[in-house]
């Protein structure tokens, strides 16, 4: 008999534990939530209270059994999810759906996985915490009435398999709108004039504060220092400091992760999760800044240890944000005596990087000195300036310097050489270059994050599925793209001479950014038009501290989903009766060669630009928009370009290949056959070798597949597929009886015809002009089975 059971959410987290307590405890793993809302429209009772329906999904029915027969036979059952609000949900469900008893149920929490931390939770137990029940509840209810009742109505006003969110839409509407603030940024230049002086052989930079709107008056300004004197006007020492930043909470650790580590947020919680769960960390959902005292002193320690007592400065953090309840400590290590971890590559990359950052916040302030040089110039009333700063004392920074998002291109501060007042300086070289300014950087994942913490728009554990979640379904594309060139104008003074010249500068390349694609700008814009308040921020961020009043036992939580769900309804019903469909189609004007109307729309397949109408009589011409062009900003010009095609790539075996682009994307035509061109392959750019190779990788393909063709019926053929042999015909493909694919040698042209059937008819003059979805179709059994599914279908 068990005379202790511990349930946990993970086989991981179970395992650790389980090294921990005596012969008397069996730690058990739920696998997360055993149940969740039900799936289809009855889930969610809106006429009494809100009332949720759970259920438990199949997967989960063994382990519930299994945690049934163990919890009745136990005398305790501790019950040790996470301790944030989904822990508790987990918790609650678990009690719930299991029937426990509340005398003999006890509910554990910890911060860390390690034994003096599960031995004190042990210790001391307490309930359920029904207010953080509830609030997890509320976010799970309302949610999903926001996208089962959205979701449908962009099904109706633009296309079906879209969906909508409370947070995600508001994270694509930040996307979309950086995007636009970019695409109608005005770049001005000014020229920036920058100077080399030769000191005690060395070279110090200096630069001119002052900006020139245009090119005659900074070749002025050159000219005028030529045969100059510079001397050191003024030099000013100022000490300064630079402080730790404090320890990880979850947003800034997913930042950090990406700055440094080029980690996606899903894989930097995925990471963290494995340490947790290994005891090699705090929990990793957390928005406090704070470290226990015990933490405090063993990371004292261990930098008096490490690097001397004078590196040591106790600090205490305070979180900022009045909403902070994830948890009551920030990120750390569970051990500062553990540098490394011995659990895998990445593991050890991330462990590393809070390991840092939790010890350099508990180090002193690195002193600096700063010296700032005015150099005066005989000939003009202007002063050039040097910045340099002296490292007095390392602090914090001998083991961590916090990154930043700033993507600006001035070099950082370095040392200067011995400088005196009234010194005089040989000039090197003067320049005066042409700078253009730059639009907001586009958001990368961790500025995301950033923007969605400071707006209050979710909380540490929605971050890393909220980005996954809006980039698998297609409203946000993470690329990178390639810049562009420009001329720039250098005028350059160097040995009492001016000279001009212009020069090729790269500019734009964009690395693992987020950009929105053409249905997330049409889905943002009619959420926005038709629902204000949920692609609002301070809405979206004023339900998120409802959730927290909910938390804390200040506010019913069916009362907060009934304030929002009364207008919200109301706002459903009226656009669903009267909004017009959206498909983001634009006319851009008439193609001049042929006077046919230009249209740029979003498709099935993507967005996509038509030339001509498409009649009966004629085919309208298709381009695929390429890698970042919008339909919102595509120009006519632009789209003409995407109808230069087929276009002759070469021959092979005495025959033209030609590329192309249709509706279902790009591909070669050689030799009245089609083959797909695979990314990230495209027609504008697919050369003759390559194009040898696509063929021939495709050849193989069909060879493999092949087992019989019938000289009776070219249309015939015996094929072998993934599902196992069967009979294609045309473009329609039929099952093999079980008892005739055991010897296929001896299946003949009459029997297959027979278990082809009718269609043979039909085949012949339909097949050159049939149209096809591009599906791949599983070979059905027989042809009346297939006319009895056309039916059916007819019926719906």
């Amino acid at each position: 008999m068990t005379k202790n059971l511990v349930i946990v959410e993970s086989p991981a987290k179970a395992k650790t534990i389980e090294k921990f307590l005596g012969q008397d405890f069996t730690v058990k793993s739920c696998f997360g939530h055993i149940r969740d809302l039900a799936k289809g429209d009855d889930a969610i009772d809106v006429k009494n209270n809100f009332k949720p329906h759970y259920e438990v999904s199949a997967d989960k029915k063994a382990i519930v059994a299994e945690l049934k027969k163990l919890s009745d036979k136990a005398d305790i059952i501790w019950l040790a999810s996470d301790e944030d609000r989904e822990g508790e949900a987990i918790s609650w469900h678990l009690s719930e759906v299991l029937g426990l008893d509340d005398a003999k149920t006890k509910r554990i929490v910890f911060h860390e996985i390690t034994k003096p931390a599960i031995l004190r939770a042990i210790e001391n137990p307490r309930k359920i915490d029904k207010h953080l029940v509830d609030a997890q509840q509320a976010r799970r209810v309302l949610d999903r009435l926001v996208g089962f009742e959205l979701s449908p109505i962009l099904w109706k006003k633009i296309k079906g398999n879209l969906s909508a969110g409370r947070v995600q839409s508001v994270s694509v509407k930040l996307i979309v709108e950086r995007e636009r603030e970019i695409n109608n940024f005005n770049s001005s230049f000014a020229y920036k004039v920058t100077a080399q002086f030769n000191v005690g052989g060395k070279t110090m930079n200096a630069e001119l504060p002052k900006r020139f709107d245009v090119i005659e008056k900074a070749e002025a300004f050159l000219e005028q220092c030529n045969g100059a004197i510079f001397s050191i006007k003024n030099l000013e020492v100022k000490p300064a400091k630079k402080s730790p930043a404090p320890p990880f909470t979850t947003s800034t650790l997913q930042q950090e992760a990406s700055r440094k580590l080029s980690f996606s947020v899903a894989q930097t919680m995925q990471v963290a999760q494995k340490l947790y769960e290994a005891g090699l960390i705090t929990y990793m959902r957390t928005d406090s800044v704070n470290l226990s005292e015990l933490a405090l002193n063993t990371a004292r320690t261990q930098v008096t240890k490490q690097y001397g007592a004078e590196y040591a400065q106790t600090r205490k953090y305070t979180t900022k944000s009045a909403s902070a309840q994830e948890a009551h400590e920030a990120i750390r290590p569970t051990d500062f005596e553990n540098i490394t971890v011995d659990i895998g590559k990445q593991e050890q990359r991330l462990y590393e990087l809070i390991w840092k950052r939790a010890l350099a916040s508990q180090m002193a302030d690195a002193q600096i000195e700063r010296t700032i040089a005015t150099i005066g110039i005989s000939t003009v009333n202007e002063d050039l300036t040097a910045t340099g700063e002296v490292l007095k004392f390392e602090g914090f920074l001998k083991v961590y310097l916090e990154s930043n998002d700033d993507e600006s291109d001035d070099e950082n501060s370095s040392m200067l050489p011995p400088l005196k007042i009234g010194e005089n300086l040989l000039l090197k070289q003067m320049e005066a270059i042409q700078r253009f300014s730059k639009p907001a950087a586009r958001y990368t994942e961790a500025s995301l994050v950033k923007k969605l913490e400071e707006l209050g728009i979710g909380r540490p554990s929605t971050y890393a599925p909220t980005i996954s979640t809006i980039q698998k379904r297609g409203y946000v594309l993470k690329e990178d793209r390639e810049g562009k060139e420009r001329q720039i104008n250098i005028i350059t003074l160097a040995n009492n001479k001016v000279s001009k010249e212009v020069k090729a500068e790269k500019y734009g390349y964009e690395k693992s950014k987020l950009f929105p694609s053409d249905i997330g700008m049409i889905v943002t814009d009619f959420l926005s038009k038709h629902f204000e308040n949920i692609m609002d921020y301070n809405f979206t961020a004023t339900v998120e501290k409802e959730f927290d009043e909910v938390a804390n036992g200040q506010l019913q939580w069916n009362k907060m989903i009934e304030t929002f769900y009364i207008p919200f309804s109301a706002d459903v019903k009226k656009t669903s009766d009267t909004a017009e469909r959206q498909s983001g189609e634009r006319m851009l004007g008439v193609d001049p060669a042929t006077g046919k109307n230009v249209y740029v729309k979003v498709g099935r397949y993507g967005p996509f630009a038509q030339l001509g109408e498409g009649t009966e009589d004629e085919k309208p011409k298709y381009g695929k928009l390429r890698t970042g062009q919008l339909v919102e900003s595509i120009s006519l010009e632009d789209a003409i370009e995407l109808f230069k095609m087929p276009r002759i790539v070469g021959e092979f075996e005495g025959k033209e290949m030609k590329a192309s682009i249709g509706k279902f994307g790009p591909y070669i035509v050689h030799d009245n056959k089609f083959y797909s061109i695979p990314k990230p392959d495209d027609a504008y750019s697919v050369d003759t070798d390559r194009s040898i190779e696509i063929i021939e990788a495709k050849r193989i393909v069909e060879a493999n597949k092949l087992i019989r063709a019938f000289a009776e019926d070219e249309n015939l053929k015996l094929l072998n597929g993934r599902w196992g042999p069967y009979i294609g015909y045309g473009k329609n493909n039929f099952k093999i009886p079980k008892d005739r694919q055991a010897n296929l040698d001896t299946l003949t042209f009459e029997e297959c015809m027979k278990i082809v059937g009718p269609i043979k008819a039909e085949v012949p003059k339909k097949a050159a002009t049939k149209k096809t979805t591009g599906k791949k179709v599983a070979p059905k059994k027989v042809a009346a089975k297939k006319t009895a599914a056309k039916k059916t279908a007819a019926k719906k």
